[in-house]
């Protein structure tokens, strides 16, 4: 079964705190026999969360096309299962950005029940990524300069509940440029 992902959200200048650009209610596809979202699609779910920030950094290209093969891969992903999800759960994951540099950024995506309840996070390294050459690349300008604002205002606003998260310069709190 192919996984379906949102539309892209557009990009508007503003960020709103914590940034939450997936929200949804657990699928039936993602329960497990068990009769609980399965250890993997936890890994879904932050996927779904890393898709709508990528698209919404570099919105109004919200697709692979408009893009041009310039694109992120995942290169590393740690999951923290914190509370059971069951089918049909309200959900909404905040996006945390932990740090960048040239060619990588990281990410923490917090998996929320409704309520309030902290559900799982989700920590990813995403690596700028040619398609067409199939090698690493750095930003385009304009996805640098969005992941500047991005940091800039989430490191004044909030940081991430997992103390295990270390920016890519092993201190936290600055961009390496």
């Amino acid at each position: 079964m192919v996984e379906i992902y949102d539309p892209p959200i557009p990009w508007t200048g503003q960020l709103e705190t914590p940034l939450t650009l997936f929200r949804t209610t657990v699928r039936p596809e993602w329960i497990d026999e068990f009769e609980h979202v399965s250890f993997d699609r936890y890994l879904t779910i932050g996927s779904h969360a890393n898709w709508a920030f990528w698209n919404w950094i570099n919105s109004p290209e919200g697709t692979m096309a408009e893009r041009e093969g310039h694109e992120s891969v995942v290169v590393e992903s740690h999951v923290n299962y914190i509370r059971e999800l069951s089918l049909g759960t309200t959900i909404h994951c905040s996006s945390q950005l932990i740090d960048f540099d040239d060619k990588r950024y990281l990410l923490l995506n917090q998996i929320w029940k409704s309520g309030g309840v902290l559900a799982a996070t989700n920590e990813l390294k995403c690596l700028g990524f040619n398609l067409r050459t199939r090698r690493a690349e750095k930003w385009r300008p304009k996805v640098r300069e969005r992941l500047t604002f991005v940091l800039d205002v989430q490191g004044k606003t909030c940081w991430p509940l997992l103390d295990s998260c270390i920016a890519l310069n092993g201190k936290r709190g600055s961009a390496t440029s």
